[in-house]
């Protein structure tokens, strides 16, 4: 059995789709197509369901998928002793995170992950959205929610904090805020309710809805830039709010709020090494940065 064909079903098989799958490989989507029909042809069954949607995993395609990842395994066991260096490490990891945490936390320290393995490809997928493990849209997800069930390793990766915040200038502008109760006489900026992605973002829930909304915005990057450019008040995590010196804390002793990220991954995929360090290297990260996830700064501006 040609290990070439095999490379392309496994990514296929992990993507869903041709042009998903040939991005990851760097080939033509053609070039995917004819060696997972070659593959079929050498085994003489179909391995994937042809649909609108995508490509899905026949029984024998399941069935061959766990020895497949074995092989795989293997492969680059075989590839690192040789070169005997951690960075003999290579392929492609797709990693689906919620968009804050994405942007401000994760992208710079992959910046350093990809140059600690400089053979090894990195997708982010920082979006205002759930990123499905089951639609095979990344390979590891960070989620805000524990799923409650599903072919997955689940591990919780932190907690976060969340806490109120305004511009230097808004609150020079507007009445001030002193208790719980003044809140309800200024503007927010916030979610927009009915396109939220997850009940964990009802933070508003918790301490009353506002009279009035400045703005709202799926994105919590564009809640912080337009709170920054003194919108109103909203609530922004703090590993990314602490950062923007435009920013001030409102009512930080009195008011907190705290989340959890959880990181997910496909049992089929534990065992491939560029899996395992990646999710490691995500778990350090997130341990050696707790002051900025907790929000432990010194001084509430």
């Amino acid at each position: 059995m040609d290990w070439d064909n095999l490379r392309y079903f496994l990514e296929l098989s992990r993507a869903g789709k041709l042009t998903a799958a040939a991005r990851r490989l760097g080939v033509d989507h053609t070039t995917v197509s004819r060696r997972v029909q070659a593959l079929e042809k050498s085994m003489d069954t179909p391995l994937f369901v042809r649909a609108a949607a995508g490509y899905s995993l026949t029984e024998a395609g399941r069935t061959l998928l766990p020895q497949a990842e074995a092989m795989e395994s293997a492969f680059s066991a075989i590839e690192q002793a040789r070169a005997g260096q951690k960075d003999s490490l290579s392929g492609q990891v797709r990693i689906g995170a919620t968009e804050g945490y994405g942007s401000a936390m994760l992208a710079p320290q992959l910046a350093e992950f990809t140059r600690r393995y400089p053979n090894l490809g990195v997708d982010l997928l920082a979006v205002p959205r759930m990123v499905q493990l089951s639609r095979r849209e990344a390979d590891i997800v960070i989620t805000l929610e524990r799923p409650e069930r599903g072919p997955f390793i689940i591990t919780k990766l932190t907690d976060y904090v969340l806490k109120l915040y305004a511009s230097a200038s808004y609150l020079e502008q507007h009445p001030p805020i002193r208790h719980r109760e003044d809140l309800r006489d200024h503007a927010f900026v916030s979610y927009i309710d009915d396109l939220l992605y997850s009940k964990e973002l009802l933070y508003l829930d918790e301490i009353g809805k506002p009279r009035h909304f400045a703005l709202r915005s799926t994105s919590i990057l564009a809640q912080q830039q337009a709170t920054a450019a003194g919108a109103g008040i909203a609530i922004l995590p703090s590993f990314s709010a602490d950062a923007d010196p435009r920013l001030r804390r409102v009512l930080s002793e009195e008011i907190e709020f705290t989340r959890t990220f959880w990181m997910l991954m496909p049992i089929e995929l534990k065992d491939i090494a560029r899996m395992k360090a990646t999710w490691n290297f995500l778990r350090e990260m997130a341990q050696a940065n707790q002051f900025l996830l907790l929000g432990a700064l010194d001084g509430e501006g």
